[in-house]
């Protein structure tokens, strides 16, 4: 199948088009390489410099002709979008309308849709969140990515267009950019290699549900076949708090560094972990990296690069 994957020279992106390519499929990457970066991107994807909220889209999607659309690009640092929220909705709601437009136009068989299980339920009452857990995000990130779940459904009514949503949990792994927001785990291991002594923001008590890249990867693969016309939470279901993490990162460096604790920072959720039952079911998935494997994929990327 001819796969574009938009923001595919990006963390999990470029993981996405190595899965696909390593399944013999014929794979296209639109990226503007604000946040992503030509190392990541595989050789054998064919490469368009294009950002998705501009004119330049059309011209991809006309050449490339795409069967399928994996939609990656996205503004994804909650400070920015709190900082500056026309910015967050112009990439995320206006360019994800750019996407989906085309995709439309193109006749694709389905569009795969990266959203946010980390941010579109705020606060849950109760965790695990599942799927039908009620959606009230405490940031603009968070209303963006849901605001393009419900524009993508629109899409789907109006032009038949297949689709699947995929609301993934606290994605980490190698190729993490450790100078971004979101990357935890990155700017942990890049920090502790230097010498330097991470900031945590609050008590260190917050919890987040880490899933592999990897494994975030495989959910694209099973989407392309499975679970048409729905949202899928991809997470472990497990909560880690940020000093866990801390600790399990410098034990990984094998490094003797104490954590500094800075002030929380409003409109960051304070606990969450996903319920991916309804995945299993339908979509055949399970995440197999468990945290410490992870962890040892992760740290031994970013000592290798040091």
């Amino acid at each position: 199948m001819r796969i574009l994957v938009t923001g595919g020279a990006g963390f999990i992106g470029s993981h996405v088009v190595d899965a696909y390519i390593a399944l013999g499929h014929e794979v296209a990457v639109v990226d503007n390489l604000t946040t992503g970066s030509m190392d990541n991107l595989n050789p054998s994807a064919a490469f368009f410099e294009a950002d998705i909220v501009t004119g330049a889209l059309d011209d991809v999607f006309n050449e490339f002709k795409p069967e399928i659309v994996s939609h990656h690009a996205a503004q994804v640092n909650v400070r920015n979008s709190v900082d500056d929220p026309v910015f967050d909705a112009r990439v995320n709601v206006l360019g994800s309308i750019n996407v989906f437009r085309n995709a439309a136009a193109c006749l694709c068989r389905k569009v795969i849709y990266a959203s946010s299980g980390g941010a579109v339920y705020g606060e849950p009452l109760a965790l695990p969140a599942d799927e039908n857990t009620p959606v009230k995000p405490l940031c603009p990130y968070g209303a963006s990515k849901y605001a393009a779940e419900k524009y993508l459904e629109a899409f789907g009514q109006l032009n038949n267009l297949p689709y699947t949503i995929l609301r993934y949990a606290n994605v980490y792994g190698p190729r993490q950019d450790p100078h971004g927001e979101a990357g935890v785990v990155a700017i942990f291991s890049e920090l502790m290699l230097e010498g330097k002594q991470p900031s945590i923001f609050g008590d260190g008590s917050k919890t987040r549900d880490y899933v592999y890249v990897g494994d975030v990867a495989e959910a694209n693969v099973l989407a392309l076949e499975k679970g048409a016309g729905a949202a899928y939470n991809i997470g472990t279901g497990a909560q880690t708090s940020d000093d866990d993490i801390f600790f399990a990162v410098r034990d990984a460096l094998g490094v003797d560094i104490k954590p500094k604790h800075t002030d929380f920072r409003p409109g960051e959720v304070l606990h969450i972990a996903l319920n991916a039952e309804r995945a299993a079911r339908d979509l055949s998935w399970q995440p197999r990296f468990a945290l410490a494997e992870g962890m040892a994929e992760t740290v031994a990327h970013y000592r290798e690069r040091a």
